[in-house]
């Protein structure tokens, strides 16, 4: 019947009828702040997990007996001249030092009867500085951090029985991050820093208080870190307090009971690698990883010990945790280890072969890419790569630079030339005005190849593997839309490092909250970076697009910073050029002229380690500058050695002056070039043609038609002029530059180039690394004296004036202006001396033009990039300072200025004037940094017309310029005999913007191969032409060599595809900015220049 309510059963509970007491509301806040004091250090130490985490500990005699031998001053001996010393006994709680001296430890270990039986038996071990452990044999085995970080070594089980069994220390009195006093480590070391032998203990491990610290670390983070307003912090919060209610001091089963709630959250397989194997799709993939920079705040030779140190713990690492897969780049650090210590690139070896240990990059090292020239990037790629397929039989697919200040615009299209299609970074995160939009996108160069790129979103190539690392890596994540997958670089890095035993627990534990919990996105461990990228490569197509450079807005200092090292490096890079094209032509001209490999070898390699990118940029301590000067003058020495080898094959010798009928110039660039040579201390003659050497021709002047000539306008004021130019000079400035074929007048009324202008150079931390837009607004104009006839010859004049910095810094300079040549354009050459003794000042030069652009273009390698002259926006005002090559140029339509220089990089154009950064003074990390005398050259070159081919070639002409040449002593000639023809050449009529930059031979030819890879027989010569003007690029390559076969190849040299060869000659055709290598396979014989 209706309104009738049927009876239901209900469950039956013990749920009281009365409240038996209150039960308040969990206060967050407070019970978040409680988890530190469960395991933190300081005063709860003693009462809370810390105190058990040891199950006893030997210390002294007669269980850990020490000696020492320092080793004198700063040498780093090898470990058989070590031992072969006299050892002094020591003691725990000595000083040793000073800073970068080296003591070597014995160390004599017994453990006692009452540890022998306990699970876990190291040796900690810790002096606040680093250190390898080494078997008595003479095995290096475990690298050392210091300072609480990775101070322990698991003893073998034979130390287990009761006998003495002895290792050794080898200790090296720095830091992982170097030798800075006090806390800021970016500060010039202390060279009298000592460190104290604070622990050398024998120490029993309790594991399950070890393991429940990782356990409460993990869930104490979920309990900060998971959203409020989630169940799963909740219950974070929960289980953790849980735990440290159920802890009890001194009780053994309570850790296993606190474990055993732990397990809770976690799940129950995160004592293994079994936590990977639950199937489930992982969001972040897990990359062990060890950036070692190759000198920063310690010189190169820490860092090859840095190396072993490192790389060592990892192999380690991998036989107690299997899902690690290591991935690191640099190939100057694995030959570093192949050659000092053998036994850890075998243990490196075999783990490559296993596919855990990955070696990455395909570069020499994680170099710089903004200031090395564009066969200098090249060169890394094909070192490197070479390198990884000999040693390791593979080359890499990912080009890795985690840490560089900037990525230039041909980057991408030089990896697909290497092998390499996939590219990771993340220092882009560090930009201080704007946001990067991208996590995961296709980069594409100015020739339109591309490349897939990926920035984890965690942001950082260091991480210690935290939760919020992991949340990170989805919170962070800014190209959802195109893939929801990231990598995650775990390890201790810049100093070396790589990850530890705690990363590798902590990851665990995040994979277990992620299968058991959720919330927090899924870890995995044991895939490769290659692994990650073949996922990707799947879906790239649909990937958004970013072309051209990836700016970095922030360490744009580091365009002038350590000024000396930059100028090697220009001065190194046109030395090699023009050593390879020379030797190429004398080894097939002369069979028994041997084709120096190994010297190229040598100094491409010293070259390439100089590029680091912390060493080139200019951010390192000064003994790295003092061993890359030793570094370069070797270079240098080398050369010239060998260039002395080439001259005698050719039968010349350069000499200061000779006659025009004895003479020749020797040119090393690839186009009909005319320019005035000196012969005596008052006389030019005319080099003019094509080829490598050219006939002079007497250039006629006279006293009263001179090619140049300079006259007094007024009081202080001069007018230089040839046919071309008139330059009118007062105080050091430009007041007027008049350019008479086009009736012209280059600078705007009432202003002044080439003026000397100072900033204050204050950035807001990174002192050798940064210029910050602020500084813009403490522009000073430095005044100077009155100008003065320098030189005054019929083909060239010059005025002098001097300018007063401060009282301890000046600067001379040198306006010249040489006679005219037919046919080509004319440029006011300037030469400075500075003396430079500043702090925190950044000089400059300016030059104002009456030239209308919103943009300026800027040499960079193999090309040409644009970027605003205006600050429209964030993006247009970041680029206040801006990296360039060879030249800046401002060009309206139908006409233009080039301002060219050899030996600088930073630049700023804002409006119409140009602005040439010259020298920075900053105070860390090297005191010292640009202290000194610097010799700068720079030009103005007026242009008709747009940017184009005279720009390109003044600027190459400029850092090459003319050889004098004459008939070497003993060669039995009275003149130098020129081939009519030279021995390959792009012919007339091709592109004017076309450039055969690079002449070599073949790497693996039969008669210049080292046997780092296979041999191939014959003879070969490569080439590579590029773009330089950014459009479709057509031409001929004529050669009167006795060419087999041409093909088109790949900058590793394989060949791609045959190519139509015929009467000596082959069609080029490039696409705008494309950078083209070509083979030539020659036939044995002898084949004259």
């Amino acid at each position: 019947m209706g309104g009738q309510t049927p009876f239901q059963t209900k469950p039956t509970t013990d749920y009281p009828t009365r409240a038996p007491k209150p039960v308040g509301q969990l206060i967050s806040g407070i019970y978040k702040e409680r988890i530190g004091q469960f395991y933190d250090g300081g005063q709860w130490e003693h009462n809370n997990l810390r105190a058990m985490m040891n199950e006893g500990i030997a210390m002294g005699h007669p269980h850990v007996k020490l000696w020492v031998w320092d080793a004198p001053d700063q040498s780093r001996p090898t470990f058989d001249d070590a031992v072969s010393h006299e050892f002094k006994e020591t003691s725990v709680f000595s000083w040793f030092g000073p800073a970068w001296t080296t003591h070597w430890f014995k160390v004599v270990l017994t453990v006692p009867e009452g540890l022998r039986d306990k699970r876990l038996l190291e040796l900690h071990w810790d002096a606040n500085n680093e250190g390898m452990i080494w078997t008595d044999d003479g095995k290096p085995l475990q690298g050392l951090t210091g300072g609480g970080e990775r101070i322990e070594w698991i003893l073998p089980e034979s130390f287990r029985d009761g006998k003495e069994h002895t290792i050794y220390v080898e200790m090296a009195c720095n830091g992982m991050f170097g030798n800075a006093p006090g806390g800021d480590s970016i500060q010039p070391p202390d060279p009298n820093k000592y460190f104290q032998l604070s622990k050398a203990e024998i120490v029993a491990v309790n594991p399950d208080a070890r393991q429940l610290w990782i356990d409460t670390w993990i869930i104490g983070d979920a309990a900060k870190e998971f959203p409020q307003d989630s169940w799963e912090q909740h219950k974070a919060l929960k289980i953790v307090n849980r735990i440290i209610e159920t802890f009890e001091l001194g009780n053994k089963d309570s850790l296993k009971a606190c474990r055993k709630i732990a397990e809770e959250y976690l799940g129950t397989n995160v004592n293994s690698a079994k936590v990977y194997d639950s199937g489930k799709e992982a969001l972040v993939i897990g990359i062990g990883n060890c950036h070692i920079d190759s000198c920063w705040l310690w010189p190169f030779a820490e860092t090859k010990r840095k190396v072993a140190r490192s790389w060592s713990n990892q192999c380690d690492l991998m036989e107690r945790y299997p899902e690690l897969n290591f991935a690191c780049s640099q190939a100057q650090q694995y030959k570093w280890l192949k050659e000092l210590y053998p036994y850890v690139f075998e243990r490196v070896k075999k783990k490559v072969a296993e596919g855990r240990f990955q070696p990455i990059g395909g570069s020499w090292v994680e170099h710089d890419t903004n200031l090395p020239g564009g066969e200098s990037l090249i060169r890394q790629f094909l070192y490197g790569q070479r390198f990884y397929e000999s040693n390791f039989g593979k080359r890499c697919q990912t080009f890795w630079l985690p840490d560089t200040f900037g990525y230039s615009s041909q980057l991408p299209q030089l990896c697909r030339l290497s092998g390499m299609s996939r590219f990771l970074t993340q220092k882009l995160s560090w930009n201080n005005i704007n946001k990067f939009p991208h996590t995961t996108f296709n980069w594409v160069a100015l020739d339109g190849s591309q490349v897939i790129c990926h920035m984890p979103p965690a942001e950082t190539y260091t991480s210690d593997a935290h939760f919020g690392d992991v949340k990170r890596s989805m919170s962070q994540h800014k190209s959802l839309d195109q893939d929801h997958t990231s990598l995650l670089l775990f390890g201790k890095g810049d100093g070396g490092g790589g990850p530890t035993w705690q990363h590798l627990e902590k990851l665990r534990r995040c994979r277990g909250i992620s299968d058991n919990v959720g919330l927090l996105p899924r870890v995995h461990l044991g895939n490769s970076v290659d692994d990650f990228f073949d996922r990707l490569e799947l879906k790239a197509n649909s990937f958004v697009t970013w072309y051209g450079e990836l700016y970095f807005e922030l360490h744009r200092g580091t365009y002038t910073t350590q000024a000396n090292n930059k100028r090697n490096n220009r001065k190194s890079e046109v030395v090699l050029r023009d050593l390879e094209l020379l030797a190429t032509f004398a080894s097939i001209r002369d069979k028994s002229y041997k084709y120096p490999k190994k010297e190229f070898d040598d100094m491409w390699e010293s070259v390439l380690l100089c590029q680091f990118h912390d060493c080139l940029p200019g951010s390192s301590i000064e003994m790295c500058y003092d061993d890359s000067n030793k570094i370069y003058a070797e270079v240098f020495q080398t050369a010239e050695s060998v260039l002395k080898g080439i001259f005698k094959t050719l039968g010349v010798a350069e000499v200061k002056s000779t006659t025009v009928a004895g003479g020749v110039a020797l040119n090393t660039l690839p186009w009909h070039r005319k320019g005035l040579v000196d012969i005596s201390e008052n006389e030019a003659a005319v080099a003019c043609g094509t080829g490598p050497l050219l006939n002079l021709r007497t250039f006629k002047t006279s006293a009263e038609s001179p090619g140049a000539s300079v006259r007094k306008a007024s009081n202080g004021v001069y007018v230089l002029e040839n046919s071309q130019l008139k330059v009118e000079v007062e105080a050091g400035c430009i007041t007027s530059l008049y350019d008479k074929k086009s009736d012209r007048e280059i600078i705007p009324k009432g202003q002044k180039a080439n003026q000397y202008v100072i900033f204050d150079d204050k950035p807001l931390y990174w002192q050798a690394w940064d210029v910050e837009v602020y500084h813009l607004d403490t522009r000073k104009e430095l005044s100077s004296s009155e100008t003065k006839v320098h030189e005054e010859k019929n083909h060239r004049v010059s005025v002098v004036t001097e300018t007063k910095i401060s009282d301890k810094s000046y600067i001379e300079t040198i306006i010249s202006l040489t006679a005219s040549v037919s046919g080509e354009q004319s440029y006011v050459e300037v030469t400075s001396k500075v003396v430079w003794h500043e702090t925190m000042k950044f000089l400059k030069i300016e030059f104002p033009v009456n030239v209308r652009s919103t943009e300026a273009n800027y040499e960079t390698q193999f090309g040409i990039v644009k970027r605003p002259t205006h600050y429209n926006t964030s993006w247009d005002m970041a680029k206040f300072e801006v990296c360039c090559h060879r030249f800046a140029d401002l060009s309206e339509h139908g006409y233009g200025v080039s301002i060219l220089n050899d030996s600088k990089y930073g630049f700023a154009t804002v409006g119409s004037t140009m602005r040439l950064s010259l020298l920075r003074s900053p105070k860390a990390p090297d005191a010292n940094a640009d202290m000194g005398t610097h010799h700068i050259r720079w030009a103005i070159l007026p242009h008709q017309g747009s940017l184009g081919p005279t720009t390109v070639r003044k600027a190459f002409e400029f850092n090459n310029p003319l050889k004098l040449l004459s008939s070497a002593p003993g060669s039995g000639r009275s003149t130098v005999v020129i081939d009519d023809v030279p021995p390959v050449q792009l012919t007339s009529d091709s592109d004017k913007a076309l450039v055969l930059d690079t002449i070599k031979r073949g790497e693996d030819d039969a008669d210049v191969s080292r046997g780092e890879l296979p041999k191939k027989d014959g003879r070969s010569v490569i080439l590579r032409i590029y773009d330089s003007l950014g459009g479709r690029a057509r031409g001929t390559i004529a050669t009167t060599w006795d060419v087999k076969k041409v093909s088109k190849a790949n900058v590793l040299e394989d060949e791609i595809e045959e190519l139509p060869f015929k009467d000596g000659k082959f069609d080029v055709d490039l696409n705008p900015f494309e950078v083209a290598t070509y083979k030539l396979q020659l036939a044995w014989g002898n084949v004259k220049l």
